[in-house]
């Protein structure tokens, strides 16, 4: 039997469809089939043909970078522990150079905490413990049995709360009952849902009717409870001058990115240059 916990998304499947991959030009410098197959592992897709469509953009920027960089040079005189620096490094060396964002002022960064202070508060935090009376959601008498025990547990803990750890250590399918049932402190999002909205709506002290989820039935008592509050400036202004700084940056690259474009020849491919500049 398991804590509440939230479920793992299972992933989308791709389409494994065989397709046809042609080469491409970049200013006459060949991006092979190959490549491109070899790129398309790293690009999720519901068919081939846009994991090859992503694969190939991809590239093309790439080369279309390194192909600016060494034009200008800048793949001379860099500091590497080997006799060849990598692709990496002298695209990071162009972009440094060419595509720069612009220093975050505190006023940029005042502007967008006043325009958006929702996205700036603290969430719900609770402290909890519990004792788990496990039962499977398709076993009807099973479950009864368990909000029957549960029931029994709380009347228990009514007039003697000190027992809380032993019971939880005695009775509980959690985990938890090795410390006690404590579930330490939890927000919103932790949990699995119908655990969450039940919890969340108590108020501290020891809930007076068993909690419900699909794990069975919850003991819960409620050690501390904390409303989430409105951040001051002061306490996430670093955050947002971090956040204004990588979006600055992105959309610098981006222009970049167009301007190059604009002025090489592609061929073998329909270039669409806007959807991977934002992903």
């Amino acid at each position: 039997m398991n804590c509440p916990s939230t479920d793992n998304p299972t992933d989308n499947a791709t389409d494994n469809t065989p397709i046809e991959i042609s080469e491409i030009k970049v200013n006459g410098t060949v991006i092979t089939p190959d490549k491109i197959a070899g790129e398309m592992q790293f690009h999720a897709a519901e068919s081939q043909e846009a994991a090859k469509q992503k694969a190939s953009e991809v590239l093309i920027i790439q080369l279309l970078l390194l192909q600016k960089a060494k034009d200008m040079g800048l793949d001379k005189d860099l500091p590497t522990e080997s006799d060849v620096p990598s692709e990496e490094t002298i695209i990071s060396r162009l972009i440094e150079q060419e595509a720069s964002a612009q220093d975050v002022t505190e006023e940029e960064c005042q502007r967008y905490f006043d325009g958006n202070k929702e996205q700036f508060v603290s969430q719900d935090l609770m402290e909890l413990k519990h004792i788990l009376l496990g039962a499977d959601p398709e076993d009807e008498e099973k479950r009864a049995s368990a909000k029957q025990a549960a029931e029994s547990l709380i009347s228990t803990l009514v007039e003697s709360f000190e027992q809380f750890e032993a019971l939880a250590s005695e009775h509980s399918d959690c985990p938890s009952k090795e410390t006690g049932g404590s579930l330490g402190q939890i927000t919103r999002g932790q949990t699995t849902p119908d655990f969450e909205e039940a919890v969340f709506k108590l108020e501290e002290g020891l809930a007076k009717d068993p909690v419900e989820s699909k794990y069975g039935f919850h003991v819960v008592y409620i050690d501390k409870k904390l409303q989430g509050k409105q951040l001051e400036f002061e306490q996430v202004k670093g955050d947002i001058a971090n956040m204004l700084m990588e979006f600055g940056q992105r959309k610098a690259i981006a222009q970049y990115i167009h301007k190059l474009v604009d002025e090489s020849e592609v061929e073998g491919i329909d270039f669409e240059i806007g959807r991977p500049l934002t992903n």
